[in-house]
C-alpha cells in the first residue's frame, strides 16, 4: 500500500526526532571556523545580531526554524532556499510564506565584513537558528559547523511541509476544517470542540482567512519552544490537519506521546536540530561559500 503524503512526513519528523544516534556527518565539526577568522569569533558575531533582532521582533523565531526545515529537507541542508530566481525553491508553493530571508542577508554582511569568503549561508542559516531557540527558551546546543552553499534550487524540488513548534497560521490554512470538513459541510469531528469555537471566532466563515492564530493553543507556551504544542495535539487541539495528524498517525502517536509526556525536551530537540543539520550536507569542494546568500558565485 502506497504511503500517504501525510504519513510520509510524519514518519520522516519522527524519526528526526527519536533516532538520534549518529547525528553528525564527518565533516562537519564544532567550532569549524576557530582561528579561520583571525581573533574574531564567528558564532559570537551571528549570536549579538540574532539577539537584537529577536528582541525587536520575536516572530523571526520560529521563521529560521522553519526556513532551516524547508530548506534541509530539499536535498539537503545547502542553503538553496535561500537563492532567488524565477523557478527557485523561494518560488514554490510551500515556501511562498517562509520568511526571515533578510535576517540572513544581514548577518552574511556582516560576516563577510569581518571574514570575507569563509563562512557558508548554510551554516549560517544553522547557527542562526540555534540562537533563536534559545532566544525562545529552548536548551542550548551546539552546531556543527563546515557546510557549503549549493548551486542549484528548483522549486519543482519542494513537496514537504515544516515542522511546528512554535508560530502561527492563517486561517486559510485550515478554515475547511471548521465549516466544511472534506466537503460535508461539517467541521472536523477530531477537533476539540473548545479551540472549533476560539477558532470560529478568530476565523469567521465569510472573512479573507489572512487573520493567523498561534499554533500552540496554550497562551502560556504560544512563543516557547516546548513540549506544549505536543500536549496539545494530543489534546486534539492541533489548528492545522497535518499538525494534528502526527497525533494520529500510527507511525508517530507514539513518538507524540512520548514528547507530550515528559521527554527531556530541550536537550533532544537541539539533539534532532543537529541531526536535521547534517541532511546531505556540502562539504570541501563539494558546494561554494556564497558572496551573497542570493546568489551563486559561478554558473554553469
Amino acid at each position: 500500500m502506497k504511503m500517504s503524503t501525510v504519513a510520509a512526513f510524519a514518519l520522516a519528523l519522527g524519526l528526526i526526532f527519536v533516532n538520534l544516534t549518529g547525528h553528525c556527518d564527518g565533516a562537519l565539526q564544532v567550532g569549524f571556523y576557530r582561528g579561520k577568522c583571525g581573533l574574531l569569533d564567528v558564532e559570537s558575531i551571528v549570536r549579538a545580531l540574532l539577539t537584537v533582532k529577536f528582541l525587536k521582533d520575536r516572530t523571526i523565531a520560529p521563521a529560521l526554524i522553519r526556513m532551516q526545515f524547508h530548506d534541509c529537507f530539499v536535498n539537503g541542508c545547502d542553503a538553496s532556499i535561500l537563492l532567488d530566481g524565477s523557478s527557485t525553491e523561494k518560488t514554490a508553493g510551500p515556501n511562498l510564506s517562509v520568511r526571515g530571508f533578510e535576517v540572513i542577508d544581514a548577518v552574511k554582511d556582516a560576516v563577510e565584513k569581518f571574514c570575507p569568503g569563509v563562512v557558508s549561508c548554510a551554516d549560517i542559516i544553522a547557527i542562526a537558528t540555534r540562537d533563536v531557540v534559545y532566544l525562545s527558551g529552548g536548551g542550548k546546543y551546539s552546531v556543527e559547523t563546515g557546510r557549503r552553499d549549493g548551486f542549484v534550487s528548483l522549486a519543482k524540488s519542494v513537496k514537504l511541509p515544516g515542522g511546528h513548534t512554535i508560530g502561527v497560521a492563517h486561517c486559510n490554512l485550515f478554515q475547511a476544517r471548521l465549516y466544511n470538513y472534506k466537503n460535508t459541510g461539517k467541521p472536523d469531528p477530531s477537533m476539540d470542540l473548545s479551540l472549533l469555537e476560539t477558532l470560529k471566532k478568530m476565523c469567521p466563515q465569510n472573512s479573507t482567512g489572512f487573520n493567523t492564530v498561534n499554533l500552540d493553543q496554550n497562551p502560556k507556551s504560544a512563543s516557547i519552544v516546548d513540549n506544549s504544542f505536543h500536549k496539545q495535539i494530543k489534546m486534539h487541539r492541533g489548528v492545522l490537519q497535518i499538525d494534528q495528524d502526527l497525533a494520529l498517525d500510527s507511525l508517530t502517536k507514539a513518538t507524540v506521546d512520548k514528547v507530550a509526556d515528559g521527554f527531556d525536551f530541550s536537550t533532544k530537540f537541539g539533539r534532532a536540530m543537529v541531526k536535521m543539520g547534517a541532511i546531505q550536507v556540502l562539504t570541501g569542494k563539494q558546494g561554494e561559500i556564497r558572496k551573497s546568500c542570493r546568489a551563486v558565485n559561478r554558473r554553469f
